[in-house]
C-alpha cells in the first residue's frame, strides 16, 4: 500500500505557510513569508536532497499546487523528479492544468485518497497545502511526517496541526540537528495514544 509522507518546513509554533518567500502566501495578511531562508545550511540541504531524489508521486492542495506550476516546469533542473511525477490534486473547482501529468479530484477528499493509497505506485508526498493536510489528519491517512523544525516563532499563519488534529501516536525513525538548528525529524504513525503515571 502507497504511505501518505506529509513533508514540511515548520516554525517551532508550528507555522508552515510560506517559508520560501515573500511572495509565496500572503493570505490572512501573512507577513513573514521567506522566513526560512536565514536558516539555509548544508546538512538541511542535504536532507532535502535526499528526500527529493526519492520515488515519489506528489499529493498537493489547490493552492501549493498552482504555485508549484508557475515555478516547476521551468526549472526542472533543480528537482528532474517533480514534472515526470503524478500530481494528485484535490480541489474542488479546479479540474484540468497543462501541467501534466495532473490527475484532480473533489468531493469526498477522505475517500478518494483511501482509495488512491490503495493503488500501485510510490509513495505520494504531500509539501505545504495546509488546509489538505488538516483533512488527511483529520481521518487518520498521514503515514509519515518528514519535518524541518526551524528555531523560530512567528504567532500567526497556517499551522501543521491546527484545531481538529486527532490522537495519534508516532515513533522517530530518524532525526538530526543542523549547525543553524534546524530539527530534521521524521515519525512515522505508531498506533494510538497510551496514558499511564509518571514516576509512580
Amino acid at each position: 500500500m502507497r504511505k501518505v509522507i506529509v513533508l514540511e518546513f515548520v516554525t517551532l509554533d508550528g507555522v508552515i505557510q510560506a517559508g520560501g518567500g515573500p511572495e509565496e502566501d500572503t493570505s490572512g495578511g501573512f507577513a513573514y513569508g521567506g522566513w526560512m531562508a536565514p536558516y539555509d545550511d548544508d546538512v538541511v540541504g542535504a536532507a532535502v536532497q535526499k528526500q527529493l531524489n526519492m520515488p515519489f508521486d506528489l499529493l498537493l492542495g489547490r493552492k501549493t499546487f498552482q504555485i508549484w506550476a508557475a515555478y516547476w516546469p521551468h526549472h526542472s533542473d533543480q528537482w528532474p523528479g517533480v514534472n515526470p511525477a503524478t500530481k494528485y490534486v484535490a480541489s474542488h473547482t479546479m479540474t484540468s492544468h497543462e501541467w501534466q501529468p495532473s490527475v484532480f479530484f473533489g468531493g469526498d477528499i477522505a475517500e478518494q485518497v483511501t482509495n488512491l493509497k490503495q493503488q500501485p505506485g510510490p509513495d505520494l508526498h504531500v509539501y505545504g497545502s495546509a488546509n489538505l493536510v488538516q483533512t488527511l489528519m483529520k481521518h487518520d491517512l498521514v503515514d509519515a511526517f518528514w519535518l524541518k523544525i526551524y528555531p523560530l516563532t512567528l504567532g500567526s499563519g497556517k499551522r501543521l496541526f491546527a484545531d481538529g488534529t486527532i490522537p495519534a501516536a508516532f515513533k522517530v525513525t530518524e532525526s538530526h540537528v543542523s549547525p543553524t538548528g534546524i530539527i530534521i525529524v521524521s515519525y512515522e504513525r505508531a498506533g494510538a495514544v497510551t496514558t499511564g503515571s509518571v514516576g509512580g
